[in-house]
């Protein structure tokens, strides 16, 4: 049932603002060459980060995720690296948390959050016949890493910079807690909830325009829908994204919204006033957080399918 997904839908009220019909907007005549931004990459990403499973928080492979994640930015002009560190006491235990911030062009004041999470759930407990087995978690979370790390990648090989600065946030915690999802009654994002209500050292000035989320990004058989809470908080934005996407890739973006709501680390974000979305796809079944959410679910179609509808996006003015 759907309420035993780690990812919660909530009721949506929204109308439905995807309406048919053609799409028209400043996208289709956005000069972006994509060709380098490379799903083969992406998915080499993906496997390196299955490696480390579990990615949870207090395992071996948390820090792992860390010290990866970390030097690959610093191959890119995301080189201002930040480490926002601190200890959570949830669920009856002290955790050490780590939320990973990468800032490119830092002096432009117009900023743009691109995120995702990296933590991973500790345990496949869906799966039916081993739900004690490790959850590897290539599309939840491995997919979401590493659409932002190509991305960071092609943006700062372009000949110009966007015009907007960007942050790109990798979020710990957002698998709750005990890092199962269902099965706990008090699930709930950890990294990004912190991380906004310390907005004001990061942005003493000028709030972030607008965040985008990224999680679930890999499926070889995936169809992006714009889910509800982001028709709500970011109805401009959502438009624009899935314009571009439908054009790069029709046969992966719909234009029907989907159905639901999520709560995933844009909902932070979206409490605070800020626009956000989410681009996610939740019909991941059999496989979802079980032990077989493994890289060869994936496909490269679908990482540039998301990866190059966001570096389009990125240059919109």
């Amino acid at each position: 049932m759907l309420q035993n997904l780690r990812i919660r839908l909530v009721l949506a009220t929204a109308l439905l603002l995807l309406q048919p019909g053609p799409f028209r907007g400043e996208a289709s005549a956005d000069p972006i060459q994509l060709d380098s931004w490379d799903g083969k990459r992406a998915l080499a990403t993906i496997e390196d980060l299955v490696k480390f499973t579990p990615r949870a928080m207090e395992t071996p492979g948390h820090q792992q995720a860390i010290d990866y994640i970390t030097a690959e930015l610093k191959k890119t002009k995301f080189d201002t690296v930040e480490l926002q560190r601190w200890t959570a006491t949830e669920a009856g235990r002290s955790m050490a948390m780590t939320n990973i911030i990468a800032r490119f062009n830092p002096s432009n004041p117009r900023r743009v959050i691109v995120a995702t999470h990296y933590d991973s759930i500790i345990k496949a407990y869906r799966d039916i016949k081993n739900p004690d087995g490790l959850m590897p978690g290539a599309n939840n979370s491995a997919s979401g890493v590493a659409v932002l790390l190509e991305t960071a990648r092609v943006v700062s090989e372009m000949p110009d910079a966007p015009p907007i600065g960007i942050d790109m946030i990798f979020f710990d915690g957002e698998e709750g807690p005990i890092s199962m999802g269902a099965g706990d009654p008090d699930f709930h994002s950890i990294g990004s909830p912190y991380f906004v209500d310390r907005l004001a050292e990061f942005y003493p000035r000028t709030r972030p325009e607008k965040m985008l989320d990224f999680d679930m990004v890999c499926f070889r058989d995936m169809h992006l829908k714009a889910e509800q809470s982001g028709l709500h908080s970011a109805a401009v934005e959502v438009k624009k994204f899935w314009e571009i996407g439908l054009k790069v890739a029709p046969g992966i973006f719909a234009r029907e919204a989907a159905p639901y709501a999520v709560e995933d680390d844009h909902t932070a974000f979206q409490l605070a006033g800020i626009p956000s979305f989410i681009v996610i796809d939740i019909e991941y079944e059999p496989f979802y957080n079980t032990t077989e959410d493994t890289p060869d679910k994936c496909s490269v179609q679908s990482l540039e399918a998301v990866g190059r509808t966001l570096v389009k996006y990125l240059y919109l003015p």
